[in-house]
């Protein structure tokens, strides 16, 4: 149930008990009034039809939209309040509860015309028995409908300002919870930035400090052993850099494509492996989360090849549906069991996936290679 709802049903069950009270006045009005035993039976017949008809359908028609019950329930009540206020004019009181209503079951128009109508009654019923003072419940009649319509329409405002305090309410929450997410990820991002600067200026440093010292103390690395140390350095420097890039918050500042290119230029440039890069579809602008997990996904892809897949050739795809968007990188290297894995990286990239509604697929094969897939609603 929305705001506007709640607030609506709020006021109708107040209206409910309302219409009960000043619907059990009047018949305690008519039986007292004097009036000829079968005039008080027809009126307080009629009101005690109005209260059934209230309770069992009425209360439906006001919560339910203006519609056709809504009309039906009040021309059936407005000539019920005819004939009992026909039959007995002290029932004409039945105005206080009958005014209220009309506004609930039908359009503002509609319902102006109505209280008109029914404040005429007791004039009407003067005219026609020439009982009464015609004169004087026409002024009352005048006085009763200004007022009501009044009445009613203060009623409509007083609901619509609930209304819009509700939806105020709801919009300042779903503001505040916006604005607690964005302090989260900002001081997800700031630490993501210090451990970036951390690596880079010790690991990073460190390898690049070991690489320059060996090859200066052997430039050829005739040593089998300062060669493999060599080696071993270079390798956890590019998996330092790739972390570092992983962490950097600037890592998509010139959009995803091109960061997704330069990742597999740069895993030519650091391992020797042809890393082809391919896009499908028509490339579109993607929510800054899903843009996120797409160059997560193909930085750990790369790192995981790089690693263990002793691989010869390697491929990125983009691919750009009217619905998602799918990565897949792929390569020729020696495969490995995806369900016998250790280590954070499969399972961050699933969590990476859950996180923006995407589902990761991974194939791996000795003979054919490993395929990661990740697909995104977009």
């Amino acid at each position: 149930m929305t705001e506007s709802e709640a607030v609506h049903v709020a006021y109708s069950r107040l209206w409910d008990v309302y219409f009960f009270v000043i619907a059990a006045a009047n018949v305690a009005a008519v039986l007292a009034s004097g009036a000829t035993a079968g005039r008080e039976l027809i009126a307080v017949a009629a009101i005690t039809t109005m209260i059934v008809v209230h309770a069992v359908i009425g209360w439906r028609a006001v919560r339910g939209p203006d519609g056709p019950l809504s009309i039906t329930v009040l021309a059936g009540q407005v000539a019920l309040f005819l004939v009992a206020a026909s039959a007995v004019p002290v029932a004409s009181w039945l105005l206080f509860a009958m005014i209220p209503l009309t506004f609930q079951l039908a359009s503002v128009r509609l319902a102006i015309c109505t209280v008109v109508l029914v404040t005429m009654v007791p004039t009407i019923v003067d005219l026609i028995s020439g009982e009464g003072d015609p004169k004087r419940d026409l002024v009352i009649s005048v006085i009763s409908a200004a007022s009501g319509i009044w009445l009613g329409l203060w009623i409509i405002r007083v609901i619509q300002q609930s209304t819009e305090r509700a939806n105020l309410i709801a919009e300042l929450e779903a503001t505040r919870a916006q604005v607690a997410r964005l302090f989260h990820e900002a001081g997800v991002t700031a630490e993501r930035t210090r451990l970036a600067g951390e690596i880079h200026d010790t690991l990073a440093q460190g390898f690049t400090s070991i690489i320059t010292l060996i090859q200066a103390s052997d430039p050829e690395l005739r040593d089998e052993r300062l060669a493999l140390a060599v080696r071993t350095a270079k390798e956890n420097l590019a998996e330092s850099r790739a972390i570092v890039a992983a962490l950097s918050p600037s890592a998509l500042a010139s959009g995803l494509l091109d960061s997704v290119r330069r990742q597999a230029s740069r895993f030519t440039e650091e391992t020797g492996v042809p890393a082809g890069f391919r896009v499908t579809g028509d490339p579109r602008d993607l929510p800054t989360p899903v843009e996120v997990v797409l160059l997560r996904a193909t930085q750990e892809a790369l790192t995981n090849v790089r690693r263990h897949a002793h691989a010869n050739e390697v491929a990125v795809l983009l691919a750009y549906s009217a619905v998602s968007v799918r990565l897949v990188v792929r390569d020729d290297g020696c495969g490995f069991d995806p369900a016998g894995t250790d280590g954070f990286g499969l399972p961050g990239m699933c969590q990476r996936a859950e996180q923006v509604g995407g589902t990761l697929t991974i194939r791996s094969d000795p003979d054919t290679g490993t395929t990661v897939e990740l697909e995104v609603p977009s």
